[in-house]
């Protein structure tokens, strides 16, 4: 084999490796969270990735009302829920 093949194998897998271990899992992620935006509906209880608890009050094309404890109210784009914490928050917790 000459060291031009082996270059080429070489870059080859490391590609492979950056998809498989990088890329891949970031398209999963993604495409998850934005099923997860789709089913929402009013009523559900979510976490926006600034930390707040709320309820979706209202909801359009791009953005969610959501209700607080203390009775207030505020509109956040749809991409502020945080796909992670709301599953926690749907999960019983483990003794």
């Amino acid at each position: 084999m000459n060291p031009n093949m082996t270059s080429m194998l070489t870059l080859g897998m490391i590609i492979l490796v950056f998809y498989f271990f990088m890329i891949r899992p970031q398209m999963k992620k993604a495409k998850d969270h934005k099923k997860y935006i789709d089913e929402l509906t009013k009523g559900s209880r979510v976490i926006t990735t600034a930390g707040i608890h709320g309820k979706i009050v209202d909801m359009n094309d791009t953005t969610f009302l959501i209700e607080t404890e203390g009775g207030g109210k505020i509109r956040f784009d749809k991409s502020a829920v945080s796909l992670d914490a709301s599953k926690a928050l749907n999960t019983p917790a483990k003794v």
